[in-house]
């Protein structure tokens, strides 16, 4: 039995020896030894890669936080750019209302502006005429001879000249031969006599009012 514990002693005290070999620098040259620099510089490079690993969750939270930041801020901006231009629209809505509302004001009151101007211009017309037409009622009415009935003809005729000469209306004269501005030839006539484009005969007179035909004369033309 103590043989056995002799033995099992000395077998422990092999194994505390091989394990203190093991731990040993295998290094020749204790002074040249880089084995604790190698084995602090690792545990140095190990410390850091913690470090950075617990800071790059940190990072990618705070670079997140930034781009939701961001984007908030222009989702805020763009918010307002189409409150803004939906404002705009509305400005312009309202502005074509009123412009059309004041176009079609202006229509109707064009309209009623026109028909007042025509409807004045034919009373004046007819005030002109009806002094004529009492005149040629009168002179029906009377009883007498044909010159008294020739005579209240031709002073009818006279006052209905005065009656146009007052609205500016003129006979085309027929003078300075033909004109197709201002004449109508129904009939040509070979005649030397005539100069050429002569008018020589008028079968209905022709008026105008400054340079507004209002009918062409008839005419017979020469040569």
């Amino acid at each position: 039995m103590a043989d056995e514990k002799n033995l099992n002693s000395q077998g422990d005290d092999i194994k505390e020896e091989c394990l203190e070999e093991d731990n040993k620098c295998q290094c020749s040259d204790e002074k040249d030894c880089d084995c604790e620099t190698e084995d602090t510089e690792k545990c140095s490079n190990d410390e850091e890669k913690s470090a950075e690993d617990a800071e790059g969750p940190q990072n990618e939270t705070e670079i997140l936080a930034k781009e939701i930041e961001t984007m908030k801020l222009e989702k805020a901006k763009l918010h307002d750019q189409l409150k803004k231009a939906n404002n705009e629209i509305d400005t312009l809505k309202d502005r074509l209302l009123r412009t059309t509302s004041e176009y079609e004001n202006f229509r109707k009151r064009t309209a009623k502006e026109k028909e007042a101007i025509y409807t004045d211009s034919c009373v004046d017309v007819l005030k002109t005429l009806l002094p004529v037409l009492d005149n040629m009622e009168r002179a029906a009415a009377v009883e007498g001879s044909l010159d008294d009935l020739k005579k209240g003809i031709e002073m009818t005729i006279r006052q209905f000249q005065d009656s146009l000469s007052k609205l500016d209306v003129e006979e085309i004269s027929v003078e300075n031969g033909f004109d197709p501005n201002l004449h109508n030839a129904v009939m040509h006539v070979e005649d030397e006599s005539f100069d050429q484009n002569a008018i020589v005969e008028v079968f209905q007179k022709g008026y105008k009012r400054g340079d507004k035909v209002i009918r062409h004369s008839m005419v017979k033309v020469a040569n």
